[in-house]
């Protein structure tokens, strides 16, 4: 990255601007400051103590090395639906039965393969930003360079990112309205399950969500439902808690005759683009299986 300097950024030390300006977090400055070339003046090393003068360029050694991509990460041509795209994120629209990193049992049918093949001309490192379940579908940002990681993690952490989601439950919840908060925790003896428990118990962390029903039909809610917290599976674990578990959850609730996987969609988000700071939002198509769903319970597909 670089930076011509002029009257805004003249007069400042290199640490001003790269905290004020450019929103770089403490870390990655360290990264920087004891990288080869991490920071130049003009060509020359400087430290961030430095103040800048009036036509210097400021050089910023942001970008991507080949040591920094996994080996283990395989280029695989596989169908993915790009949402948004520019060089700094990536949005897209998950498929279900995708995990979104490579792990035991599923080497080469990831989003991080996908991605690895789409950007396969130029060193590529995966770095999502919100991860979904394999059988969650919908929205999944991602940065495209280490700084944006930073500033895309920054937003998530202040509450800056909003996600929603379309889920058809199992059962109608009593408000049709409101919020539901609980604590969660991973269960104990499992390393995938998570349970509501009481505020002091040992690994508890507060969930809040946002929710309202848009219609229902034998039995069934379609509700739009935004978690402000992000703990692990948490809509599964709180609808079920209020008796209405996701339609075919088979952690959290029972199989279902209608869908072969949980019927959760990452339908909006909404977030501070990592350069400008302008408000975007990305909205992601039902996949065909949750329209299916929808239409064999007589439901029309809501409009977002």
């Amino acid at each position: 990255m670089e930076l011509k300097v002029d009257e805004k950024l003249a007069g400042r030390t290199v640490r001003d601007v790269l905290t004020k300006d450019l929103g770089f977090s403490s870390n990655l400055i360290k990264k920087l400051k004891f990288s080869e070339n991490g920071i130049l003046v003009d060509g020359a090393f400087v430290t961030v103590r430095h103040v800048l003068g009036m036509g210097e360029i400021l050089s910023l050694a942001t970008e991507d090395r080949e040591e920094d991509v996994s080996p283990y990460l395989v280029p695989v041509d596989l169908p993915v639906e790009i949402l948004f795209e520019d060089e700094w994120i990536t949005v897209v629209n998950k498929p279900p039965d995708m995990p979104a990193h490579p792990s035991q049992g599923h080497r080469l049918d990831t989003l991080a393969n996908a991605l690895a093949y789409r950007y396969r001309d130029r060193i590529y490192v995966f770095r999502p930003v919100n991860r979904l379940d394999r059988d969650t579908s919908g929205c999944m940002l991602t940065s495209n360079t280490r700084d944006a990681s930073y500033k895309m993690y920054s937003a998530l952490r202040e509450g800056k990112i909003r996600k929603e989601y379309l889920a058809v439950l199992s059962g109608i919840p009593e408000k049709k309205a409101g919020e539901i908060r609980t604590y969660l925790r991973r269960k104990p003896l499992s390393v995938i399950e998570r349970e509501e428990c009481p505020p002091d118990a040992e690994g508890a962390k507060e969930a809040l969500t946002e929710y309202r029903v848009l219609a229902e039909s034998e039995g069934r809610a379609l509700v739009l439902a935004s978690p402000v917290t992000g703990r692990t599976h948490q809509l599964r674990v709180q609808f079920a808690g209020i008796g209405c578990p996701i339609e075919g959850d088979t952690l959290y609730g029972t199989a279902s005759p209608l869908i072969a996987r949980h019927a959760l969609h990452s339908v909006r988000t909404s977030y501070p683009h990592p350069a400008s700071g302008e408000r975007m939002t990305s909205t992601a198509p039902l996949p065909p299986d949750m329209r299916s769903l929808l239409s064999a319970l007589g439901l029309e597909e809501p409009e977002i």
